[in-house]
């Protein structure tokens, strides 16, 4: 099994260029800290790196990767709360400006949610993906029902846009995050990826509907 081999290998890449090359701002990063402005909720797929999708550099973002890029309702009972705690962090902390969750096209959770795969599961066997994916399961039986209906309608994409519409309003959820916002302290964005075209959609907050970044609009900022 070669693989952790390649790991070391693209290490030793790593120090000999973008490492040697970005020096200064490492320096910077170890001896100041992060201060990133921008928080990144985005899907675990290997495929969708959101450092790569917005060419950023070492400190610019903080991220969060999960299955499907979903964002939990507030909760703040004894369990355990990887997501919550770093949207808590991101939020309160390093005060970012901008929490973006960033869904893409093809994503397998969203579809293992529409085929079933993972339901009543155990734990090893799909048990903790079925439980996670449960949280979309009210948009994700709403899509089957249209698509049962209109059989033209593309399902996975469908689902894809509705579990980034529901990430954002469980974010406002939490209090300090609803509280930041109104304050207009923070700015909550959703936005879509399609690993096979490389098209970027963000979501219109005024018409609610994801629009393809352009060049001429990418450059004075997303739709309000």
């Amino acid at each position: 099994m070669p693989e952790f081999r390649q790991l070391l290998e693209g290490y030793r890449r790593f120090r000999q260029g973008s490492y040697v090359e970005q020096r200064q701002r490492y320096d910077a990063l170890a001896n100041k800290g992060q201060a990133p402005k921008v928080l990144i909720i985005a899907c675990s797929d290997s495929r969708v790196d959101p450092t790569r999708i917005f060419d950023a550099e070492p400190g610019q973002m903080f991220v969060i990767r999960n299955v499907a890029n979903l964002v939990p309702p507030c909760d703040p009972d004894h369990s355990q709360h990887s997501t919550s705690a770093a949207i808590e962090y991101a939020v309160t902390q390093l005060k970012v400006h901008h929490v973006v969750v960033l869904g893409h096209a093809r994503c397998g959770g969203i579809q293992a949610s529409l085929d079933g795969t993972f339901e009543d599961a155990r734990p090893g066997e799909g048990g903790f993906i079925g439980r996670w994916m449960e949280m979309i399961a009210s948009a994700r039986d709403t899509i089957r029902a249209a698509a049962a209906i209109s059989p033209d309608i593309d399902a996975a994409s469908a689902l894809e846009l509705a579990a980034i519409r529901m990430s954002l309003a469980n974010l406002r959820s939490f209090p300090f995050v609803a509280q930041a916002e109104a304050a207009g302290e923070l700015q909550l964005q959703g936005a879509c990826f399609d690993i096979a075209d490389g098209v970027l959609k963000v979501l219109n907050r005024e018409t609610g509907l994801f629009e393809a970044v352009t060049m001429e609009w990418a450059l004075d900022g997303p739709p309000s």
